[in-house]
């Protein structure tokens, strides 16, 4: 068996139907792909890099992993409104290890057949493993949910349930306040860190009419708030109304408040629409089998506001995930 980079890409990303066919006419093989756009339609892309010890622990299952690296980069998509066309992958690996690459091509390309969005080309080098997805998807011209988008008076709506991914990440951290907890919920909280669903059928649903959109990947606060960066907003957010995991439910204040406010690693959707489009936004979730929240609201005076049961500011400060901090 040949071990080659090309051969690599022979026996684990080429695949028949990644060409020619729409969106596809060319596909794996050349030096270029080519993609099909229908008129009246926008390209939107987005990428994402995945780098072992900064992303992902070393020895994470590989096809979880390879459906993470394509989950996150959907994700995008699905914050944009956006059905997806096509995907490059550039993958750097310390070694050519068959039954490696056979896992995280299996959840790779599951994930894309899941979503009709098949892989298109890319590049593979020797190095430490990084992954690094583009993704290509279309929105109807005028449609996209931006940043940029959200109005004083709209409603604050959030898919799902967050801070599951943090409270596994912290348990396999060794932190001792999460092992009495997530251990016996160890098997659902790490499926939501390490195999998290992208929510593209909600987010094409809500598209022409929800204002904007961000998905949750460095916690909701943070997150949130480049919306209202963007947009030149404030919010209050009700902390009382954020659906709570079992697991959390059974944390102390300040823990649960830190996984719920600014876990990270989440990849639900943070929407915000005008309240007299309540209805069509749980007609949205109820199409897309997806559970939403009204979580707050837009406010015109610049500043986040988060408010407990009572209605008074929540103690304690709550950011998003950086990098480089």
């Amino acid at each position: 068996m040949s071990n080659g980079e090309f051969a690599l890409i022979e026996r684990h990303f080429r695949r028949p139907a990644s060409a020619g066919q729409e969106p596809v006419p060319l596909g794996i093989g050349d030096d270029c792909a080519l993609l099909l756009v229908r008129p009246g339609m926008q390209l939107a892309v987005s990428s994402d890099m995945l780098v072992e010890g900064r992303h992902f622990f070393a020895g994470t299952d590989p096809a979880r992993l390879g459906h993470k690296a394509l989950a996150v980069n959907l994700s995008d998509l699905a914050a944009m409104g956006a059905r997806p066309l096509a995907f490059t992958l550039a993958l750097a690996l310390p070694e050519l290890d068959d039954a490696w690459l056979a896992g995280f091509s299996g959840g790779l390309h599951a994930l894309a057949r899941e979503h009709g969005c098949p892989l298109v080309g890319g590049d593979t080098t020797r190095g430490p493993l990084n992954i690094c997805i583009t993704v290509f998807g279309e929105v109807a011209a005028g449609q996209a949910l931006r940043r940029d988008a959200a109005r004083p008076g709209d409603d604050i709506w959030l898919s799902g349930r967050t801070g599951e991914a943090r409270l596994a990440l912290e348990f396999l951290l060794g932190r001792p306040w999460a092992q009495p907890v997530a251990g016996p919920h160890l098997s659902l909280l790490q499926q939501r860190l390490e195999a998290p669903q992208p929510r593209l059928a909600l987010g094409q649903a809500l598209a022409g009419i929800a204002h904007a959109a961000i998905d949750l990947s460095d916690g909701l606060v943070g997150d949130l708030g480049h919306i209202l960066d963007r947009s030149g907003c404030g919010a209050r957010l009700h902390a009382d109304q954020l659906p709570v995991a079992p697991a959390l439910a059974m944390l102390p204040a300040e823990q649960r408040w830190s996984c719920l406010l600014a876990g990270g690693d989440d990849y639900e959707l943070v929407i915000t629409a005008a309240p007299d489009r309540r209805e069509q936004v749980m007609q949205a979730a109820a199409q897309s089998g997806t559970a939403v929240t009204r979580i707050g609201e837009i406010t015109a005076t610049r500043a986040l506001v988060i408010l407990d049961g009572q209605g008074r500011p929540l103690p304690g400060r709550y950011g998003g995930y950086d990098h480089f901090r």
